[in-house]
């Protein structure tokens, strides 16, 4: 039995673009036979995610992430189907998935590891295991539940930065939900925006490489910001910052402008904008959705009754 490995070929070092260089294809043989509590699985899905950036670092920066070793297969989020179980709780055909899920066709795991899902609670959209009704979708809601201080009636504002992206486009549907009263997306590309608008009901979107963020943001957000989903960091996110509102929340998602610079995480705000944050007493604390396991179950619940009822949108 043939398997394709992904290997990384050499750390590409905490400051530089991601190249394919970087990576190797090969081809492989896997063992014929499986032991007492494994399971052989054929690869459906992989995510391909933003903070893998930081795995190609020695030094993750991070102590829940373990960098990727050289020569070694990548792993990420993943979706297979057993195809083999020697494992009491799994059974050939179950559809089964892990953060740790190596970058291969075919593989062999420890049953234990794996988590088995429920097709019909995603109506058989497999893949939203590992975005709207997986990781990404938890770091959204729990993002805005623990961090963003949404609150029904208050008149809030929220802007999201990486607004298109898997995690920031449910973030600003979720606030939507939640509560707030004007969502605000940035991202790239005039199809992106109009993707956010006339699909996943945002007021309004700005395209960040088209005109000035800071006049669009004055122009859409006249009240200023109350609630900041940031996903981003950088010049954005200190265009919005400048705009938000005494006693407001920034939920630090992610930082991703920053992933291929040698700076700390959370990277360090310019002087100017740390004295606003200061100033308005603006929060912005590091988020790990790691922290809030034990809501898992009942956010993940939720997130597929949104998806069931048409109220979350999902690309």
């Amino acid at each position: 039995l043939f398997i394709y490995l992904c290997d990384l070929k050499i750390f590409l070092g905490k400051n530089g673009q991601p190249v394919a260089e970087n990576f190797r294809l090969e081809q492989s043989t896997i063992a014929d036979r499986i032991q007492a509590g494994q399971v052989r699985v054929r690869t459906l899905y992989l995510s391909v995610d933003p903070y893998m950036r930081c795995r190609m670092n020695e030094d993750t920066g991070s102590d829940y992430l373990l960098p990727w070793q050289l020569s070694e297969v990548a792993d990420g989020g993943g979706i297979g189907v057993v195809e083999e179980s020697k494992h009491d709780n799994l059974a050939k055909g179950d559809f089964v998935t892990s953060f740790n899920w190596p970058w291969q066709t075919v593989a062999i795991l420890d049953g234990s590891l794996l988590q088995k899902l429920v097709p019909q609670l995603v109506d058989g959209h497999l893949s939203y295991f590992l975005g709207a009704a997986g990781i990404t979708g938890l770091t959204a809601l729990l993002g805005i539940k623990e961090k963003g201080h949404v609150a029904v009636g208050a008149n809030q504002t929220m802007v999201v930065s990486g607004a298109a992206g898997s995690c920031g486009s449910l973030a600003g549907q979720i606030g939507r939900l939640e509560g707030c009263s004007r969502v605000v997306g940035i991202a790239g590309t005039e199809e992106k925006c109009s993707i956010l608008v006339q699909e996943m009901g945002f007021d309004a979107a700005i395209n960040y490489k088209k005109g000035h963020v800071a006049e669009q943001l004055h122009e859409l957000c006249p009240g200023g910001v109350d609630v900041y989903f940031d996903n981003v960091g950088g010049d954005i996110s200190d265009a919005v910052i400048s705009q938000m509102n005494q006693n407001s929340h920034i939920i630090l998602c992610g930082q991703i402008s920053q992933y291929n610079k040698d700076v700390p995480y959370p990277p360090p705000l310019p002087p100017d904008i740390e004295k606003i944050q200061k100033e308005r007493n603006i929060t912005r604390e590091r988020f790990l959705v790691l922290n809030y396991m034990d809501k898992q179950e009942a956010s993940i619940l939720q997130l597929c009754q949104w998806i069931q009822e048409g109220k979350l949108k999902v690309r």
